[in-house]
């Protein structure tokens, strides 16, 4: 990833002190589009052989959720 640019990783850990749910920042956000990403039916399992083919599927399963939320705003 290094060649690729700067990347920054962030853990954000949980409180210790604190009790109930606590919503941590951007966690959220993260879930929300691996649900998202679950929805495709070939990226529920890992049933690619290579990294290629499921960046690959990852990315056409990106590309469709982002066609299918402008379609749906499109007031043609």
């Amino acid at each position: 990833l290094a060649s690729m640019g700067k990347w920054t990783v962030e853990i954000i850990r949980r409180s210790d002190t604190a009790r109930g749910l606590e919503i941590l920042p951007r966690r959220r956000v993260v879930e929300q589009t691996f649900a998202w990403l679950g929805r495709c039916r070939r990226l529920a399992k890992d049933w690619e052989q290579s990294i290629a083919s499921s960046t690959a599927w990852t990315l056409i399963a990106s590309i469709r959720m982002l066609t299918r939320r402008t379609a749906r705003h499109c007031q043609c």
